[in-house]
């Protein structure tokens, strides 16, 4: 396995950013470098929010990818807290119940964020 290299994700990021109208077709082996690389799970964070900004419909089928490796990777939810919002939207809170019920990732990622949730 690859040793996680945080100058080496941060290249990756500015590239996607960079080159995001088009890189597409990247995006798959982009993320998958981007996980070696990536030791805290910041860039997988940024890169999930930058995304989502730029178009979250036609970036979905990555934010989980880049969503799950954040979750993976911060173990502190340095980067991770910011996730629900700026992928959800800002009324996510008001959702919860709903989106824990039909969303995978966002259970998984509001599980981490708030380990004392109500759901199960």
């Amino acid at each position: 396995m690859a040793v996680a290299d945080e100058s080496r994700a941060m290249e990756i990021y500015e590239y996607i950013v960079n080159h995001v109208a088009d890189c597409r077709n990247q995006l798959d082996n982009l993320i998958m470098d981007l996980k070696r690389a990536d030791a805290s799970g910041q860039f997988l964070a940024s890169t999930a929010r930058f995304l989502a900004a730029v178009d979250r419909e036609q970036f979905d089928e990555f934010l989980p990818q880049l969503i799950e490796g954040a979750i993976d990777k911060d173990r502190e939810r340095r980067y991770i807290g910011q996730l629900p919002e700026a992928i959800w939207g800002k009324d996510y809170a008001e959702r919860i119940d709903e989106l824990v019920a039909t969303d995978d990732v966002f259970r998984r990622l509001y599980k981490r964020v708030f380990p004392t949730g109500t759901f199960n």
